[in-house]
């Protein structure tokens, strides 16, 4: 039997496979909102046979979004939009997850395809970013080092996030810790320099992440799998490591997470990546064995074989993948038909299915 096509449980929800979709910033939100853009690009990976499909980071704050272009969940509205995309999933057989994100230093830039680079100007539409310490990303202007209350700000920002996203029926919640965000931020001691208890030490600098996992598990409640992204590696001298990452995701399981989402890098424009396929996957073995807590993989994962030997290897307990995806939504019906696995298609699908 094909471990990646077999289900998997985590508190109330039963995925029906390990081959899930990472999330994946589309640059195409109105003031936050969700538009039709959202719907077909999520809607489609239900179709093609993904398990759990997590939209993209999704702003807890106005200034705390990547680009003016990015959604958004502090108001009603947004969290409105996002109802008919998440029954639509549902009705397809998949589950549905959303990433909670604060962009903190790397906030307020330009989406990748508009002409300009770095910092959108407050002309333009930009803002003040803010992160653990004034250090600016290099390229992008410099943030203002939050206060306690704006700390305790962002922790409420996140819980309040998160009932929005209960609200319209999302399965999974996702903090994000990775890629050079916020919570990121913190974690690292290459972007976090402070003399407080935020700062110095892995307890200190793990603060404001637990603090988020605590409000979010809280606001979800008992039942809803909460899964925290992180970058295990800072892909450069002195910063965050895979072994301080397998303690981090420890104490994360403590305080109520479920799941680890291993990915690496993001944090600074220096960093150095041997890229190649499954790059990522040991990151995610060292998590799992050093934190005791399920983990997943990402990173150059394209093929159903090496898929499954990645769960068979014991390396991860489920599959995230992106731009596979992308090129082609029905991964997930490709991948069963190669890996001979029974699975259920939809009914307009199953001339496809026969050999």
């Amino acid at each position: 039997m094909s471990l990646l096509f077999s289900p998997l449980r985590i508190r109330s929800v039963d995925f029906r496979n390990r081959l899930w979709v990472s999330p994946m910033c589309m640059y195409s939100a109105v003031d936050g909102v969700a538009q039709e853009w959202h719907h077909t690009h999520l809607v489609q990976f239900a179709s093609g046979g993904a398990g759990l499909i997590i939209a993209e980071a999704t702003a807890v704050v106005p200034e705390g979004r990547i680009s003016p272009r990015d959604l958004g969940l502090w108001d009603d509205e947004q969290r409105d939009a996002l109802v008919p995309i998440v029954q639509a999933i549902h009705d397809r057989g998949a589950h549905a997850g959303i990433q909670l994100a604060h962009a903190g230093r790397k906030a307020s830039t330009w989406w990748p395809w508009a002409p300009e680079r770095g910092s959108v100007p407050a002309a333009d539409g930009g803002w003040t970013t803010s992160a653990p310490s004034a250090i600016a990303f290099d390229g992008f202007d410099e943030p203002v080092a939050l206060d306690l209350a704006g700390i305790d700000r962002v922790v409420d920002a996140f819980a309040s996030a998160a009932r929005r996203a209960t609200d319209a029926g999302f399965d999974v919640l996702e903090v994000h810790g990775a890629h050079g965000y916020l919570l990121h931020q913190f974690l690292s001691p290459l972007s976090n320099l402070r003399g407080d208890e935020y700062g110095g030490s892995l307890e200190n600098r793990a603060r404001l992440l637990l603090r988020v996992v605590d409000a979010v598990r809280e606001a979800a409640g008992a039942d809803v799998p909460l899964f925290v992204r992180i970058s295990a590696t800072d892909h450069a001298d002195g910063g965050f490591t895979p072994e301080e990452a397998a303690i981090v995701g420890d104490w994360a399981a403590q305080r109520g997470a479920d799941l680890i989402d291993v990915s690496s890098g993001g944090l600074v424009a220096h960093q150095r990546i041997s890229v190649f396929p499954g790059y990522q996957v040991p990151l995610a073995e060292t998590v799992r064995q050093g934190g005791r807590i399920p983990v997943s993989a990402v990173g150059l994962i394209t093929a159903a074989a090496q898929a499954e030997q990645v769960l068979s290897e014991g390396a991860a307990d489920a599959i995230f993948a992106g731009r596979e995806w992308l090129r082609d939504p029905h991964f997930a019906l490709r991948a069963a038909h190669e890996l001979d696995a029974e699975i259920v298609w939809p009914p307009q699908y199953e001339r496809a299915r026969l050999r």
